[in-house]
């Protein structure tokens, strides 16, 4: 089922003539009573009793609005004309916005790819390009996109961790761009059925679910205390590495293995301990 654009007449010059026909049927019913002449008031009844019937064929259409007309369950046609408009009286009409709308899905409590429980929802923005898919392809479409954008929220939340452990790895905490770029991949595949175009998919909200809140705040915090003392320790072996160097480049003090072990294992405590040394001062020889 395609969107067919179907014309419609102007209804204000339409609304104008029938006015005036109706002032018409009264001047002749009047005149009817007045002269007794019984076929003049028929013609009156039979004026009134079109205008009526041609009345019923007006209809408004609203800015980012459209008209999708059916004669008898068959489709005929789209109008988006905007304003006062006419078709067949005996055309069945159902308005259909066109304006951008958006939601936020519930909190889905769901397994990440790793199987840790977690919390999501998403903000999605969405609109009806296809009016006629809209109404016959779907009952809903409304309740359509609601089930079906939190049932891609959930086949999307599956496919990824929640956090990064490698380094070229996709995460829903650490690639909030590509992630929606996913989502709304998902939502077009399900939505362009029911004539809906999304615009925009973004996670809203994303934590771990409460009962393995805790233990995750544990490994996260030991997973960032591991990283930084990985690094401080690299830092602390290079300025040892250049520290034997520089001493021996310039001939300050020579020393042997077992010296140079007893230097690198104090710098070490210094570079890399999280507390401040004490120091203590050699007032004797250096052997």
């Amino acid at each position: 089922m395609k969107e067919n654009p179907i014309r419609s007449l102007p209804g204000i010059p339409l609304l104008l003539v029938l006015i005036l026909a109706v002032l018409g049927a009264g001047y002749l019913a009047f005149q009817a009573v007045g002269t007794g002449r019984p076929p003049l008031l028929f013609v009156a009844l039979g004026v009134i009793a079109i205008v009526v019937f041609m009345l019923v064929g007006l209809y408004t259409v609203q800015p980012n609005q459209s008209a999708v007309l059916s004669l008898f369950g068959k489709y005929v046609g789209t109008v988006h004309e905007n304003g006062l408009r006419w078709n067949n009286p005996f055309f069945s009409k159902r308005k259909v916005s066109l304006r951008v709308r958006n939601f936020e899905s519930g909190r889905l409590k769901v397994n990440e790819l790793d199987g840790s429980p977690i919390e999501i929802a998403a903000v999605i923005v969405w609109k009806v390009v296809d009016s006629a898919e809209a109404v016959f392809n779907v009952d809903d479409y409304e309740s359509f996109v609601h089930i079906q954008s939190e049932a891609a929220l959930r086949a999307m939340a599956t496919t990824y961790p929640y956090d990064q452990h490698e380094d070229d790895q996709i995460s829903l905490r650490s690639h909030p761009s590509e992630i929606s770029d996913r989502l709304k991949e998902h939502l077009d595949e399900r939505l362009t059925a029911a004539g809906v175009d999304v615009l925009e998919a973004r996670i809203s909200h994303l934590a771990y679910a409460p009962e393995i809140a805790q233990a995750m705040l544990q490994r996260q915090q030991a997973n960032a205390v591991i990283a930084a003392r990985t690094r401080i320790v690299a830092g602390a072996v290079g300025m040892v590495e250049m520290a034997l160097g520089e001493l021996q480049k310039n001939g300050v003090v020579d020393l042997d293995e077992e010296r140079k072990a007893a230097m690198v294992s104090n710098l070490l405590v210094v570079l890399c301990g999280d507390r401040s040394t004490q120091p203590i001062v050699n007032a004797g020889t250096l052997y």
